[in-house]
Formats: C-alpha cells, sequence, structure tokens
C-alpha cells in the first residue's frame, strides 16, 4: 500500500482573539456574520500561517469574534510544484481549520439564554475561488 500521509504538516494552532458582548436578551433576529482567511509565508522557516477570522451579530443580542492562526509545512521529502503548495495552502488549510473554529463558535454561544450556534459545512473550494 502506498503512503496516504498528506504533504502539508499542521505544526500548531493557536486562537487568536476569543471576544463574546452581549447586548441584550434572546430574540428571534437572525445571526449574520463573515469569514475572512489571509495567508503568509515566512521564507526562513518555509513555514505558511493561515489565519481565519469570523465575525457575527444577532442585533440586539450579541457580537462575536473568533480568530485562529494555523502554521503549516509541507514534508521536506517531496517535492511539489508551486501551483499545488498554493492551492493546498489555500484551501487544504481553511478546511483542516475549520472544525476548530466550528467547535469554538459553539462552546461561545452555548450559554443560557442564547442559541448554541452550530455553524454548516462551507464549500471552501468555492469560497476561495470567490476571492
Amino acid at each position: 500500500m502506498s503512503d496516504i500521509r498528506s504533504i502539508l504538516k499542521m505544526e500548531r494552532l493557536v486562537f487568536d482573539k476569543i471576544s463574546f458582548e452581549r447586548l441584550g436578551f434572546k430574540n428571534e433576529n437572525s445571526l449574520t456574520h463573515t469569514l475572512e482567511a489571509s495567508f503568509a509565508k515566512n521564507i526562513k522557516d518555509n513555514m505558511y500561517r493561515v489565519t481565519l477570522m469570523l465575525k457575527g451579530e444577532k442585533k440586539d443580542e450579541y457580537t462575536f469574534e473568533i480568530s485562529l492562526t494555523g502554521f503549516f509545512s509541507f514534508s521536506s521529502d517531496e517535492k511539489t510544484d508551486r501551483e499545488l503548495q498554493n492551492e493546498l495552502i489555500s484551501k487544504n488549510t481553511v478546511a483542516i481549520m475549520m472544525p476548530y473554529l466550528r467547535s469554538q463558535l459553539s462552546l461561545l454561544t452555548a450559554q443560557p439564554e442564547v442559541d448554541c450556534v452550530i455553524l454548516p459545512p462551507f464549500n471552501i473550494n468555492k469560497m476561495m475561488e470567490e476571492k
């Protein structure tokens, strides 16, 4: 059987910011949110930094902001072309990080007088193509 391990490796994952601000009591307003991703490469360490930032608001009830950063590298024994690396960084890293973001939002909103929020699955490929 061939080696099926990914050439992409998550070295670290950290939450940069977790914020929740109560504005009022539980209501029937809809939750709106935005999700942003940013990417950077540290040439010296050959490490990629990917940051996801989720901001949301339920009018007259609460606002939240969650930011997390993942640090990724590629296996040194594998040679990959730049196009494949860019695709893995822009899509796979976000897909790897999403369960952590989704879980943190659910934990943050699982409190009295708040409906627990469970983010639906996202089409990461489409989301990144649109950006």
